[in-house]
């Protein structure tokens, strides 16, 4: 079997290939070993997303009297949260499934093997012209700190959790830690998080870092920073200051390692940025030429407020050649409606442009893509100013942080 395109693994940068491909006219056979969807579907966004709005929503029900409604004896079925987990990621899982078969993309589920322009699967060989590999990443471990899927879990492992733990310790705090953290805590779990680092997301600017500490200390969220695990015996943590933790669990969240195999390799599989979004677009270009500015890609942590950045922080920049806007949420009228007044937006300048953005907020996730698409396009800081936002939202305090550049 002949095919223009073979592509190797089934995940964000995977199916879009495929369909970018299919686009252009060209025949793609598709492999994929496990399920359709990638980490991103099956293992990670997706799923993770779905409970952390059951944790939201339950944080909600719990300070409803504020609002003036009255819910009373409020419980956490866990069970039937992952049940609920489980629904909405088969339903998208064979909504992509039905759409790659309409798009004409041959799908083959089973492991394979590449030799120069030939791929072997199920003891059949597919002659394909290019070979994409975007095979994704996996959990990471350390030699002295494994898996072992009982007391020591993988990010893999704990959305197949069917009953809440006691309490938890969390072992790094980049996005899969904080919003497990997130969740966790909302259900009522004692968390505990230990960070190498001098604060916890330390890829975020100093100040996201420092508040997201303070929104974790209010909600007694123990922090153990600048801080290693030495040891993990007999149910015990034992961290290089001497401090020890005994855990019903431990969430290992201290990143992914690349599935990377010979060849072209787009996604997580190419060792670069970890987020599907990047995938995509990575995979746009390769097949459009669509190319896109790597720098320019927008990082999100989930939860009640969202975290959200992009392009360079403070502590990148040299003192005395930028200029900073710092606007608190607390002074939106829409934040006091929705009772999420946390948070702030940060937007760092240079020469009359945006160079930066830091949003601790409710929507951060949506005002982070508005100031992307100023940077990406050199839209300068007067004419964003010329733009009418509407009243009352979030993105208000987009336009008010800018006339305070």
């Amino acid at each position: 079997m002949k095919y223009d395109i073979g592509i190797i693994g089934g995940g964000p940068a995977g199916y879009t290939a495929a369909f970018q491909a299919r686009q252009k006219g060209l025949s793609v056979v598709l492999f994929e070993k496990d399920k359709i969807g990638g980490v991103c579907l099956n293992k990670g966004c997706i799923p993770t997303k779905a409970i952390l709005h059951s944790a939201e929503v339950f944080e909600q029900m719990k300070c409803a009297e504020n609002l003036g409604l009255v819910c009373e004896d409020i419980k956490v079925d866990y069970e039937k949260v992952v049940e609920r987990k489980d629904k909405i990621v088969e339903k998208l899982r064979k909504s992509l499934e039905l759409s790659l078969k309409n798009a004409g993309v041959t799908v083959v589920n089973a492991e394979v093997s590449a030799v120069d322009e030939k791929i072997i699967a199920n003891g059949e060989i597919y002659e394909c012209e290019k070979i994409i590999t975007a095979t994704g990443s996996a959990p990471r471990d350390f030699d002295n700190l494994k898996f072992d899927h009982e007391f020591v879990l993988s990010s893999d492992d704990i959305l197949n959790l069917k009953t809440l733990p006691e309490s938890i310790v969390i072992i790094g705090s980049g996005a899969i830690g904080i919003e497990w953290a997130r969740i966790f805590n909302a259900f009522g779990v004692d968390v505990s998080i230990v960070e190498l680092a001098e604060h916890l997301l330390p890829l975020a600017d100093i100040e996201v870092s420092k508040r997201v500490e303070r929104i974790f200390k209010a909600k007694k969220i123990k922090m153990y920073l600048s801080k290693s695990v030495e040891t993990i015996q007999n149910r015990v943590v034992t961290l290089n200051s001497g401090e020890t933790i005994e855990p019903e669990m431990v969430l290992l969240a201290v990143g992914r390692k690349p599935l990377k195999t010979d060849g072209l390799c787009i996604g997580d599989s190419c060792g670069k940025i970890q987020l599907a979004h990047f995938a995509i677009k990575q995979a746009v270009a390769e097949i459009s030429g669509v190319e896109f500015d790597e720098n320019l890609v927008p990082s999100v942590v989930y939860g009640c407020p969202e975290i959200a950045w992009v392009g360079k922080r403070e502590q990148d920049l040299e003192e005395g050649t930028y200029q900073k806007s710092n606007m608190l949420i607390s002074a939106l009228g829409k934040s006091h409606c929705d009772e999420c007044t946390e948070g702030f937006i940060k937007i760092l300048s240079q020469n009359g442009k945006i160079v930066g953005a830091h949003i601790v907020s409710k929507e951060a996730s949506a005002l982070i893509q508005q100031i992307t698409i100023a940077m990406q396009n050199s839209i300068t800081i007067d004419d964003l100013k010329k733009v009418c936002f509407a009243h009352p939202t979030y993105s208000e305090g987009i336009f008010e942080s800018l006339f305070r550049l």
